[in-house]
């Protein structure tokens, strides 16, 4: 969550919040299997990576920080300003400012109120916000949040897919039954939309038979609405990759795939494997993995031509050119 967020908080809420901030929420058991990043320019550099971060008693996302690492924080201790001399401001003449993660969901709550689940995979990265200054859910924290779920709490999972019992879906359902996730499916459109509030969705399909769903609206209305840095060319037969000040770096067309996850209306996020056709939906649901997206805001993915038949290249967004 960046300073512009939480900005609304109000001072003596963010007050009292720090004071917890310092030595954790009190002597209650500690959360076990935490782990913590800490990157810049979208996951691109990674400043800190933690498997087993230092935990003492109950924690908030503010206490772990800066148990783990050296804070400068403003407005009264509630606001994260730098992280080991990495700080926000602006660079290039372009805002930069930390946000954070919490199982792949962006907070909607300050870190120093936001209790530290079992399980939880906290992930701090300064970025531009320029062109989005909300980037509701990501998918480099994969397997959460499906393994462990949000608020301490393990969701209901849903898998829609446009074509049910086609390769891509049996690919999401194995992978999901791998990791011990139980899950429902049912076809793209048998469930109505509103209903991903309590639970966690994963849409499968070719970009022209998920367009009409909240989820691809959002994320084909840009990233300052749905977060996601990619512009949606010819009706889905082409993505445009774009880099972090908003501008198409590359375009890919046949046989190309995303996966990308959104949140929107109160709705707990909600995943897209898609692709500009059939084959990129295969490359997507074949990259619905931790080696894939570790660490990745979103990626887009084609075959890669001069790395051997059915290899795949798997490229970060916002590309970076990389």
């Amino acid at each position: 969550m960046s300073l512009r967020d939480l900005l609304g908080v109000a001072v003596a809420g963010s007050l009292a919040a720090a004071a917890l901030a310092g030595c954790g929420l009190g002597p209650g058991a500690a959360p076990s299997g935490v782990r913590m990043s800490v990157t810049r320019d979208f996951g691109t550099q990674t400043l800190l990576s933690l498997h087993a971060p230092s935990v003492r008693g109950e924690e908030t996302v503010m206490s772990l920080l800066m148990r783990n690492a050296k804070v400068g924080t403003r407005y009264g201790g509630g606001f994260v300003e730098s992280i080991d001399g990495h700080s926000g401001g602006e660079e290039g003449g372009r805002p930069l400012d930390w946000f954070f993660f919490v199982n792949g969901e962006e907070a909607e709550e300050g870190a120093a109120a936001m209790k530290v689940h079992s399980g939880d995979r906290i992930w701090w990265d300064l970025h531009d916000w320029s062109e989005s200054q909300h980037v509701p859910a990501v998918v480099g924290s994969f397997p959460e949040p499906f393994l462990n779920g949000l608020g301490g709490k393990r969701l209901p999972v849903r898998v829609e897919c446009a074509t049910p019992g086609a390769a891509p879906c049996r690919g999401v359902s194995r992978r999901l039954t791998s990791l011990g996730v139980p899950a429902g499916f049912a076809a793209l459109g048998t469930v109505g939309e509103g209903s991903e509030e309590h639970s966690l969705k994963v849409l499968v399909g070719a970009w022209r038979q998920l367009r009409r769903t909240a989820a691809a609206r959002a994320i084909a209305s840009g990233p300052a609405t749905g977060g996601v840095y990619v512009r949606i060319l010819e009706g889905g037969r082409r993505f445009g990759l774009l880099s972090k000040d908003g501008t198409v770096r590359r375009t890919l067309g046949a046989g190309a795939g995303i996966v990308a996850a959104t949140r929107y209306s109160g709705s707990a996020p909600v995943w897209v494997l898609s692709g500009t056709d059939e084959a990129g939906v295969k490359l997507a649901a074949a990259s619905f993995d931790a080696t894939s997206l570790d660490g990745h805001f979103a990626v887009a993915v084609t075959l890669a031509p001069s790395a051997g038949a059915g290899a795949r290249e798997v490229v970060p967004l916002p590309d970076s050119g990389g």
